[in-house]
């Protein structure tokens, strides 16, 4: 894992959203605090619509508990500008398809990957299943969230 530079564009995996907006941060590490602290507005910060769909099915299926309900939560985390959704291209989704499911089981995370190649944007994540799937590739920067 190399490190990431101060302009590059960061794009959140679902669960690096719910912990920065929640506030929790005893997950967010203090390098990763610091990338986002320092994203380049507007929209240096960007969230896949994947991750959107992702925060309403799981908190429909009250696998998922937020301070408020998701889509209120949503509305607000872009509000100010500083997050933006990413657009999932054509492109984006065949290039998803094409990763192999021995890599990457998870069709959403296959997305998210896909989306982070497409907007040459670095994807911050503490799965451990797309950190070792991205030291596989020079194509992929990627931030251990934890950190």
């Amino acid at each position: 894992m190399t490190s990431i530079a101060i302009d590059v564009l960061l794009l959140l995996d679902t669960h690096v959203l719910v912990w920065t907006l929640e506030g929790d941060a005893r997950r967010v590490g203090r390098r990763t605090r610091a990338l986002l602290a320092r994203a380049k507005p507007p929209g240096g910060i960007r969230v896949s619509p994947v991750s959107l769909f992702e925060l309403m099915a799981l908190q429909t299926l009250g696998r998922l508990r937020l301070t408020r309900h998701a889509d209120e939560w949503i509305e607000e985390a872009l509000a100010d500008g500083r997050i933006r959704i990413a657009e999932l291209t054509s492109t984006m989704a065949i290039e998803a398809g094409a990763i192999p499911r021995e890599a990457l089981a998870d069709p959403l995370d296959r997305l998210l990957v896909a989306t982070a190649r497409g907007l040459d944007a670095a994807l911050l994540t503490s799965d451990a299943r797309i950190l070792k799937y991205a030291a596989t590739l020079s194509t992929l920067r990627v931030h251990d969230a934890g950190r």
